[in-house]
């Protein structure tokens, strides 16, 4: 096991197990687009990496038929907590590494937020086909390059100094301070919008415009937590358009069931469907 991904793993345990679920369900919902909670219900699903649950909360309210979680970090106490009065049939939360566990098949795998911190996103990606049952659905989300350029070029050269850091240092003396500005350009972003609603198309091609309309709608706290995720972190790649579509392009994937979706301007949603075996 990389140990980079235990690392990784250690450092978001330490974030995520001092919130609470901090995703609205309309973030569920975009995150989770083209796919509905239609997809979800009755179906076996399985989230690989959940952090603290924040995501299967929303996903155990469409009432699969079974959930599963994967998670490496030390989150599973929190999250089957947070996940106590779920309404699902059978859920079950295991604690490995989302690249070496071997479960069966399910309909419908996720995995959001996560194969840009693995030290192998590869290895991510094939986990995620090899648990997709044949002719079920597969749905991600990774940190575009595209769009992104402030975050690589002046957040990114910080990550790599503060995630060597106490947590709380980290989080109250580098992240809650840093992320103030850009709290405060987001704001004003989405006032201009709100009142002049033609100005949007040019405040999205702004530097970060698209994300920062999005994310304007939550609270200062939900900013530094999102500020504490990105330095925290030993690992993130930035992905490229070109890359998805390489890996899109995998063997066992249905070339015709593919989507991949710029999502605020910076990141990307890509899925699809495991082929069917070939007749023998």
């Amino acid at each position: 096991m990389p140990h980079s991904d235990i690392e990784t793993a250690r450092a978001f345990a330490q974030s995520w197990n001092r919130v609470s679920s901090v995703y609205t369900h309309e973030q569920f919902l975009d995150w989770f687009a083209p796919l509905l909670p239609a997809d979800i219900t009755d179906r076996d699903v399985l989230e690989l990496g959940f952090g603290n649950g924040s995501l299967l909360v929303h996903v155990a309210q469409c009432r699969p038929a079974r959930l599963v979680g994967v998670e490496l970090g030390d989150t599973l106490e929190q999250t089957r907590r947070l996940l106590e009065n779920s309404p699902v049939g059978r859920l079950d939360l295991v604690k490995g590494d989302l690249t070496r566990v071997d479960l069966e098949e399910f309909d419908l795998v996720y995995c959001i937020g996560v194969l840009h911190h693995l030290a192998r996103p590869d290895e991510g990606l094939a986990a995620v086909i090899r648990h997709t049952r044949p002719g079920g659905a597969f749905h991600c989300w990774v940190y575009a390059r595209e769009g992104n350029w402030p975050i690589i070029h002046l957040v990114d050269p910080i990550r790599r100094v503060a995630s060597r850091l106490p947590w709380w240092l980290t989080r109250y003396l580098i992240a809650a301070p840093l992320v103030v500005p850009f709290f405060l350009y987001a704001k004003l972003l989405r006032l201009i919008s709100s009142v002049w609603p033609r100005s949007t198309p040019w405040i999205s091609r702004l530097p970060l415009g698209g994300y920062a309309l999005w994310i304007a709608a939550r609270e200062l706290a939900f900013f530094r937590h999102v500020a504490f995720d990105q330095l925290v972190t030993p690992r993130t790649v930035y992905f490229t358009r070109v890359e998805l579509e390489t890996w899109l392009r995998h063997p066992e994937i249905e070339p015709a069931s593919t989507y991949l979706i710029l999502r605020n301007g910076n990141s990307w949603k890509f899925g699809g469907r495991r082929r069917d075996p070939l007749p023998t």
